[in-house]
């Protein structure tokens, strides 16, 4: 028999005549098979002879065996893969050779198998030095993305597309050789992808000024992310020796996407005319929802006039930055001036509060002849956060650079870094990119995070966020305990509340329009992340409701991000049908209640349903004709009757739904209910109801294909199973995104 301890190769075979010289090897040997198959792998159990104390058997599996098994009071647990998948080898010695032997194996999986990324496995990293290299793997992934791109070949004269033949202006300043490295990059590119795109912007004289590039990857995560782009002149405007600017993305990661590079002359109104008129072709001419940048009136000028359907912000963080410098002669004050600064931008309500806490502070410090200032003041509503209810900026616009993404690039460019430096700093970003989006992915596909809280906004939106902005999301609903509100005030169905956070000692104020679903924090969490802060979540808990409206739900912050269909269209559509379920079964409730006083009264009570059941069967059979769809199944009496149930023990008997109307001589018929049943098991008869099982309260599914992510039906089920809705509800959504689909 061959011994199998030393195979490696890509298509490892498990026979059963198979021995190894030690378990150790057995594993090892299972390893080879689990990454030319495409799983992870870990050491399930061993066990040792009483008498010799070696070991005796050993059994090995895959990484997502078993079910998730989590303590209720764990401490921050790590998420989960396993989702109770079989496979697995269980080998044994031989007490004749010591030899090991294959005793049993099953090799079938309940999840996808993915070959390509088996390096990320834990159980298989490191394990080749050769084939594990870090610039090895860089080197696949970019030619897998290469080939995942088809094949486009832009046609024109990109040289002479926009080029002023007036403007003499300035050119490049290149060192010897550079023109050639950067033409060999973009060939390189081209041959490794046809749709990469570059253009190049000559003077009158001929020579180079502007150039710009990008590539496929970049084009496409624009098409996913291009919601909120950063145009990003950090290197230029520092002096730095390469002239460079980015336009920059958020992916659903928060990590950043790298949507166009250029190399610019200078920061004339006609270089920033060139730019955001060949980046736009780029991007397929559809400019970006919002656009954030320095504050610049050139860039300003230019935007306004290029992409004319695109919201312009300046980046806060270029903002802030910025006083320092502009301000010098305050240095002595500079604490003092920036809480002021920062009290006058964070905490004003409203545009009145901001006008007289500005001008306030013009007057302390004596700015009013300060052209800068002034400057600030005239662009006040695209930088204030007062002035910007309701837009977000995907993580790009931050009180810091810090703490934005673009400072991601930092650590790849230096202030002297020379053009060819930066050409073959240029490629290790792709990589480096790539890598950890690849790398988030696998995670996504493979880990369930773990719930913190019972919180139904947690379980919400378990499975529907990202893992990244899952977490802290986590953090503001835990924060929310930590909140203390009181109403400040109405004004016809908007209610303003005073939120103390504790934490962070701070007050905050939000406004709460319940008939829109409309919130605003003065926090801006929602502005600044795009998700909602914990003032807003425990005004939501105080208000009764347990869901998170669809529309701070940003799709571009889900798993589903890069799907073509919007769930969050659908999810208002199974939203508004969950709510009118919900009231239909508490109307039945005081129906049941009056109907059942009198046998008059009761035959009244079914007629009336029959006959609304009979007409809102032909409505629905007409409508579903006439778009063409099957028909939604009816809902049985005793269906509705076991929603009503349900309903009523939701309720509670101090809800307003469950009180008798005018003229029911029952006080309190829930537990008149509850008695009858009582009795009824005692005498060995069936229950008057039957019971229910309350899906609400099972756990979440784990994610076992990566196909699961990106189901819309799915995903809306997830997301409302977290919310306040009954068992019945919860099936009749399910069956009418069935249908939609």
């Amino acid at each position: 028999m061959e011994s199998a301890a030393g195979l490696g190769n890509s298509n490892v075979e498990v026979r059963d005549d198979m021995e190894f010289d030690s378990h150790e090897a057995a594993y090892e040997f299972y390893k080879e098979y689990a990454k030319s198959e495409g799983f992870g792998t870990a050491k399930l159990s061993s066990r040792r002879s009483r008498a010799t104390k070696e070991f005796i058997d050993a059994k090995f599996s895959c990484i997502r065996y078993g079910n998730k098994q989590q303590s209720d009071d764990a401490i921050n647990p790590r998420p989960s893969p396993k989702i109770g998948c079989k496979a697995s080898m269980h080998v044994k010695r031989r007490w004749s050779s010591g030899k090991w032997y294959i005793h049993s194996i099953i090799r079938e999986h309940n999840h996808e198998l993915l070959p390509a990324q088996v390096h990320f496995f834990r159980s298989h990293r490191n394990v080749d030095p050769l084939n594990n290299d870090a610039k090895v793997r860089r080197k696949n992934m970019l030619a897998s993305v290469s080939k995942q791109y088809g094949a486009y070949q832009f046609s024109g004269n990109l040289e002479n597309l926009f080029r002023n033949q007036h403007d003499r202006g300035r050119s490049l300043t290149l060192e010897e050789g550079d023109a050639q490295v950067l033409l060999e990059l973009f060939v390189h590119m081209q041959e490794e992808n046809p749709k990469f795109f570059y253009a190049i912007d000559l003077n009158e004289e001929h020579r180079l000024r502007n150039v710009f590039w990008v590539d496929a990857k970049g084009m496409d995560s624009y098409s996913n992310f291009g919601d909120v782009v950063s145009f990003d002149t950090t290197y230029f405007t520092n002096k730095y020796k390469v002239p460079l600017v980015l336009f920059i993305g958020a992916n659903h990661h928060v990590q950043p996407t790298l949507l166009g590079c250029a190399l610019i002359a200078d920061d004339t109104v006609h270089t920033f005319l060139w730019l955001m008129r060949t980046w736009c072709l780029a991007m397929g001419g559809q400019g970006p929802r919002i656009l954030l940048s320095d504050q610049n009136d050139n860039i300003k000028a230019a935007v306004g006039a290029i992409l004319t359907n695109t919201q312009h912000y300046f980046s806060l963080w270029s903002i802030l930055e910025k006083i320092p410098s502009r301000l010098d002669y305050l240095s002595m004050w500079h604490e003092t001036f920036m809480a002021k600064f920062r009290k006058c931008i964070y905490k004003s309500w409203t545009e009145e509060h901001f006008e007289h806490r500005w001008w306030k502070l013009i007057e302390k410090f004596s700015l009013r002849e300060d052209e800068w200032v002034q400057s600030l003041y005239e662009d006040r509503k695209l930088w204030v956060p007062i002035f910007m209810r309701g837009v977000s900026f995907a993580n790009l616009s931050m009180a810091s650079r810090s703490e934005s993404v673009n400072s991601f690039f930092d650590k790849y460019i230096q202030s002297e870094m020379s053009l060819r430096d930066f050409i073959g700093q240029h490629k290790l970003i792709l990589e480096d990119w790539y890598e950890e989006e690849a790398k988030a992915n696998f995670d996504a596909w493979h880990e369930t995070p773990e719930l913190l809280s019972p919180s139904p906004f947690e379980k919400q939106m378990l499975l529907l966020y990202t893992h990244e902005i899952f977490r802290k999301f986590q953090v503001e609903v835990i924060g929310a305990s930590a909140c203390h509100l009181k109403k400040e005030s109405e004004d016809g169905t908007s209610i303003t509340y005073a939120v103390k956070d504790f934490e962070a000692n701070q007050d905050f104020v939000v406004e709460w329009d319940a008939p829109k679903s409309d919130l605003y924090c003065s926090c801006h969490l929602f502005e600044y992340k795009g998700y909602l802060c914990r003032h807003a979540i425990v005004v939501l808990q105080m208000s009764g409701v347990f869901v998170i409206p669809s529309k701070y739900i940003l799709q571009r912050w889900t798993n589903a991000a890069t799907s073509k269909h919007s769930i969050i269209e659908g999810l208002d559509d199974a939203q508004a049908k969950v709510r009118r379920y919900n009231d239909l079964c508490r109307r039945a409730i005081i129906l049941g209640e009056e109907g059942s006083l009198t046998q008059e009264s009761y035959n009244i009570a079914v007629g009336a349903i029959a006959e609304a059941l009979k007409k809102c069967q032909g409505n629905t059979l007409a409508a579903n004709r006439k778009s063409g769809c099957s028909a939604i199944p009816a809902i049985q009496v005793d269906e509705v009757c076991q929603g009503n149930t349900l309903a009523a023990r939701e309720l509670g008997p101090d809800s307003e739904a469950a009180q008798t109307s005018k003229g029911s001589k029952r006080a309190d018929p829930g537990n008149e209910r509850e008695s009858n049943r009582n009795t009824s098991n005692k005498k060995g008869k069936a229950p008057l109801e039957p019971e229910i099982e309350n899906s609400a309260q099972e756990d979440f599914p784990q994610m076992d294909m990566p196909s699961s992510l990106y189901h819309p039906a799915r995903f809306l089920t997830t997301l409302l199973r977290g919310g306040d809705i009954n068992k019945r509800g919860a099936e009749l959504l399910g069956e009418m995104l069935q249908e939609q689909n």
